[in-house]
């Protein structure tokens, strides 16, 4: 055989040897260690290949070596079976929280929320005369004061943990109350301001309660939270967010007055053991026994718990949405040698929102109740209990960003009959207007002024006039 067919004979040997493994795929039930002979076979049938051809071609082939036992791929051996996956254990699993600034941790919930303000409040006060004097008034005697201070609010810090055991919603709660301007302690955290150098805040620690409770069965609370009796009348006063009455700005404390005393009575945090009713088509019904209050300044050693409670009703008609409430107290006074007497109050109020706008009133009276906070000045000299009363009217409306507000309120504050006290407080009322201006959803600048007028029985006055600037962030 020439070279020439011996050279093509060798490509056409290594392609054929390419081709065997296609040729063999395509003929399943050949072998693949004679597959080459089998295509030389097949191509010398087909007339492909000459008998000379086949002939040099076969030999070729088998001086080539031995091509290597045709053998499987090695296959990594099936894992061994694996147990089945256990259970996910949230115990471990760290996530975020789905409100507020917290975490979800395992079956527990942590929340953080709090708040901070700063103002700065410029009153104008009655100078002193002889006709001045207003044994409790709030309107400012003293000429004018400047102050940067905290508003109705201090600061605060909440720390809520929650979660869920054994079908009940459980949870712990604290809060923190820090203020921005330095106190003397001697009344504790929100004792008299003390604006010198070297002193300190007050952090006053107004909750510390826990909850338990199931949707169909209600909550039970035990610890210090906020009353039931006055409560809505100050979470829904425009003031809660501003200054308000700014009484002692000279020196100020934790907290100015907002609207307190002028137009309701103070709620206060107190230890309690109160329970609540699960939504009931909108009304929800609260009640608890409190730990009994002293008069203020006297001495007292009080057998029985206060006694609180509130009905509300949250609902819509039409464009219209409606909050109000009912709210009530009772409490047994003993004064260590003095004359027994119970301070019993009740108060009520409305909240209509339509749209941007808002339309509030509120009303409460009391007998042996007091006035600005719970039984402060409820008893004349010999004991016997006086009356008083109060109300605000208060309106609202935001358009975007902004939101204007402007209330009236006022506290009275009755004699007893045959009682003598010319000095004693008649009236403490207030006019306020309001700006305020949303910079971002955390952040609200206000500006604000009020004007507040005391009275008292044999015509003392004082009024003062309060502008104030500043801003709250809530988180």
């Amino acid at each position: 055989m020439t070279i020439t067919k011996t050279l093509g004979a060798v490509a056409t040997l290594a392609l054929l040897t390419a081709a065997v493994p296609a040729y063999a795929q395509a003929n399943s039930s050949a072998n693949p260690l004679d597959a080459t002979d089998q295509l030389l076979l097949r191509l010398k049938e087909k007339g492909i290949l000459s008998d000379e051809e086949y002939d040099a071609l076969l030999k070729l082939k088998q001086q080539q070596p031995a091509p290597a036992t045709a053998t499987a791929l090695p296959v990594a051996a099936p894992p061994p079976q694996q147990a089945a996956a256990e259970p996910l254990d949230r115990s471990r699993l760290v996530t975020m929280s789905k409100s507020g600034v917290g975490m979800q941790l395992g079956d527990v919930t942590l929340t953080f929320s709090g708040s901070i303000n700063g103002f700065y409040a410029h009153d104008s006060g009655t100078a002193p005369g002889p006709n001045t004097n207003v044994v409790g008034g709030l309107a400012t005697v003293g000429g004018n004061t400047s102050a940067v201070r905290n508003g109705l609010l201090p600061g605060f810090l909440k720390v809520d943990v929650t979660t869920q055991q054994g079908g009940w919603d459980i949870g712990a709660h604290f809060g923190l109350y820090p203020g921005i301007n330095s106190v003397t302690g001697a009344g504790g955290a929100n004792s008299g301001g003390n604006p010198q150098a070297l002193a300190t805040s007050g952090i006053d620690a107004r909750e510390t309660y826990l909850t338990f409770g199931k949707a169909n069965f209600g909550t039970v609370t035990i610890g210090r939270a906020i009353g039931l009796f006055g409560q809505d009348a100050i979470l829904n006063d425009i003031t809660l967010l501003s200054v308000g009455t700014a009484a002692g700005n000279a020196a100020p404390s934790n907290t100015s007055l907002g609207r307190i005393g002028v137009g309701y009575i103070y709620t206060d945090f107190q230890p309690q053991i109160t329970y609540s009713t699960p939504d009931l088509n909108g009304f929800k019904i609260a009640a608890g026994i409190f730990m009994p209050l002293n008069t203020f300044g006297a001495q007292e050693v009080n057998g029985t718990p206060g006694f609180q409670a509130r009905l509300s009703y949250d609902g819509k008609f039409g464009d219209v949405g409606v909050h109000a409430w009912l709210s009530g107290i009772t409490q047994d006074h003993n004064p260590v040698g003095g004359v027994s007497y119970t301070g019993r109050g009740l108060d009520f109020g409305t909240k209509l929102s339509v749209g941007g706008a808002s339309l509030l009133g509120y009303y409460y009276t009391g007998q042996g109740l007091g006035t600005t906070g719970l039984f402060i000045l409820s008893t004349d000299a010999a004991g016997r209990a006086r009356g008083s009363n109060g109300y605000y009217l208060q309106g609202t409306y935001t358009a975007g960003k902004f939101t204007v507000g402007a209330s009236y309120g006022e506290s009275r504050l009755n004699l007893t009959p045959g009682e003598v006290n010319p000095e004693l407080l008649r009236s403490n009322s207030s006019y306020v207007g309001q700006l305020r201006y949303g910079l971002t959803s955390w952040v609200t600048l206000i500006g604000e002024y009020t004007h507040s007028m005391s009275r008292a029985h044999g015509g003392n006055r004082a009024n003062s006039d309060t502008l104030a600037a500043g801003a709250i962030l809530f988180f």
